[in-house]
């Protein structure tokens, strides 16, 4: 079963902080657009990359304390969930981000 990851993140963003769907959509997609990502064709290793590196300063910026916090269990949560298996090989931007993420 896949998984929107861009709607599972805005919708746990909403969970865990006081933000709405429209300011956790929007948020999450200026974090997507300064790692160069769009929320459609999303992986889970870019979104987890996003989750750690990009979208802490830019819930701050929102005002959310404890923003790295909600970070990391939005990533516990994406860790659990069905995202699909990926079939494409992999690109620069793949290689690019499992750099950044450390793996």
């Amino acid at each position: 079963m896949s998984v929107d990851l861009f709607d599972f993140a805005t919708e746990r963003l909403e969970q865990l902080t006081s933000l709405d769907r429209l300011a956790a959509r929007g948020t999450l997609r200026l974090a997507l657009k300064a790692s160069g990502l769009s929320p459609t064709g999303l992986r889970a290793e870019q979104l987890r990359v996003v989750l750690e590196k990009v979208l802490p300063d830019e819930l701050e910026k929102c005002g959310v304390d404890g923003a790295l916090g909600v970070c990391s269990e939005v990533a516990t949560a994406l860790a659990n969930v069905s995202a699909g298996e990926e079939t494409s090989g992999s690109t620069d931007a793949d290689e690019i981000f499992r750099r950044l993420g450390g793996s």
